[in-house]
């Protein structure tokens, strides 16, 4: 009976005919997409992709289930030991790419 809030990245294929469709006939599910380039959300992705590449694609899971609990053993692991993300770039650098593709998007829109 819970909503279920999903959080996406704008990549194409969560915008599909075929996927709006699917969500259209669940209202309980609220898709998010996360901003175009949102830099912060990257860390989140590398750490995903971590667990995907250090541990979920080197098992095997037979059941949802099993799959959950070889995450958790994952976290369980690596928050013995954990190491941070670090975040590389400077305000300025942001600032300026922010910059950058402001001054693109407002050079196209004078062509449609």
């Amino acid at each position: 009976d819970l909503d279920v809030h999903l959080i996406m990245d704008n990549y194409g294929t969560h915008k599909t005919e075929k996927v709006r469709a699917w969500f259209a006939a669940r209202p309980r599910y609220h898709v998010h997409f996360t901003p175009t380039s949102a830099s912060w959300i990257n860390l989140v992705e590398r750490f995903f992709a971590l667990i995907s590449e250090r541990w979920i694609k080197r098992g095997s899971h037979r059941s949802t289930r099993e799959l959950e609990d070889s995450i958790r053993e994952y976290l369980e692991t690596y928050n013995d030991e954990p190491r941070p993300f670090i975040w590389r770039k400077t305000a300025d650098h942001i600032i300026a790419s922010i910059a950058r593709v402001s001054e693109r998007l407002n050079n196209t829109s004078n062509y449609c």
